[in-house]
């Protein structure tokens, strides 16, 4: 089992020592079940799971891809090509580039799917200007 773990694991996700990262930087959102229903009549592809109170959490990486973000950059951090929910440096970002390109994967998703995604990390200081 570990071996199988370690190896989807290096398939699907960059490796730190390359490319440094946070690993996930977005939560799965969580919204209510009218705002999922509208969600998933417009998208039915979107991956969603039941939550123990009646409301249903999305796939943040599914939105993230859907709508061509993977490879996204803002000066040297982009949204990795290998997982849509993984931020990394390319070599030299700053935390403003990093905390741009996060606002402009929010932005877009909110624009495309009406559901507002929020980071994963602790963001210090809070946020960005």
């Amino acid at each position: 089992v570990f071996d199988t773990v370690v190896a989807l694991r290096t398939e699907k996700l960059p490796d730190p020592a390359i490319n440094g990262n946070a690993g996930s930087f977005f939560k799965n959102p969580v919204i209510d079940q009218q705002q999922a229903d509208a969600l998933l009549c417009a998208h039915p592809q979107l991956p969603h799971w039941p939550t123990a109170n009646g409301q249903r959490k999305i796939s943040a990486a599914a939105m993230i891809e859907a709508i061509g973000l993977k490879g996204l950059a803002h000066g040297a951090a982009a949204v990795s090509s290998q997982h849509a929910l993984v931020l990394i440096n390319q070599g030299g970002a700053s935390g403003q580039d990093l905390w741009n390109l996060a606002q402009q994967v929010q932005d877009k998703v909110f624009q495309n799917y009406g559901v507002q995604l929020e980071p994963e990390p602790r963001i210090f200081p809070t946020p960005f200007s």
